[in-house]
Parts: structure tokens; C-alpha cells; sequence
């Protein structure tokens, strides 16, 4: 499961980590979007966020112990998705509360966005730069 970079080190499960908890996310919006427009029960979909962010942590932490690594292509390419991945959450966002979607269903859609707007980002920009070549910086 773990990745392998340019140079044939393995690398830690990052992309996978992070991949898995945007499946969970996704799982979670299809669940509230079967019930609408009735009010979803939230106990699934809230489990699901909470795992999703605990892989995201998991991703991160896993991402600062790499060693030789091409952060400079990593930032760069993850700032610029990390900026069109918030604006696509925050028009998803908008849609649910102009749609009067309040309280713990707009809590747990939220939390689900930002577990979306940060997991994408760290799938392109930790495939990309464990394909670049390391830079000293």
C-alpha cells in the first residue's frame, strides 16, 4: 500500500490515507442526499466524517515524517488546488444554506466539505511531487 517515488524508495500510505477518507466523505453526502427531502438521520454520516478527518490527520502526520521529498513542488501544487478545492466546497457550502439546511446537518455537511477541499489537494500534490525531483532548498 505504500507509494513508491522517483528514485524507488517506498513512501508512507499518504495518497491512500487521504483517498480513502474523500470515499467516506462521499459515502456520507450520497446517505444525507438519499433522505432529502426529508431530515437523514445523522449517525452514519457524522461517523464517517469523524473517520474521514481522523485519515486526514493520519495523512498529514504521515506526510511530515518523509524525509528527501520534493516539498517545493508539493506546496506549490497544493496551494494552488487547496484554492480551487475551497471555492468548490464553499459553493457546496452556500448551496445547503441558501437551501435553509441549519444545525447539526449543516455541522456535519461542513465538516464533510473541508475533509473534501483538503483530501483532493493532498492526492495531486503528493502524486506530483513524489514524481519531481528533489531540490535543495
Amino acid at each position: 500500500m505504500s507509494a513508491i517515488d522517483l528514485h524507488g524508495r517506498r513512501l508512507p500510505p499518504v495518497a491512500w490515507c487521504s483517498s480513502v477518507a474523500l470515499v467516506l466523505v462521499i459515502v456520507g453526502g450520497i446517505d444525507l442526499a438519499s433522505y432529502a427531502p426529508r431530515r437523514a438521520p445523522l449517525t452514519l454520516p457524522t461517523t464517517l466524517a469523524v473517520v474521514a478527518s481522523l485519515l486526514m490527520m493520519t495523512s498529514f502526520a504521515l506526510l511530515r515524517g518523509i524525509a528527501n521529498f520534493s516539498w517545493r513542488t508539493f506546496r506549490l501544487v497544493y496551494r494552488w488546488a487547496l484554492v480551487a478545492y475551497v471555492v468548490v466546497a464553499g459553493m457546496i457550502e452556500f448551496a445547503f444554506v441558501h437551501d435553509h439546511v441549519r444545525g447539526a446537518p449543516l455541522l456535519v455537511v461542513t465538516l464533510m466539505l473541508v475533509n473534501f477541499a483538503l483530501s483532493v489537494p493532498m492526492n495531486i500534490a503528493f502524486t506530483t511531487a513524489r514524481f519531481a525531483e528533489v531540490v535543495a532548498s
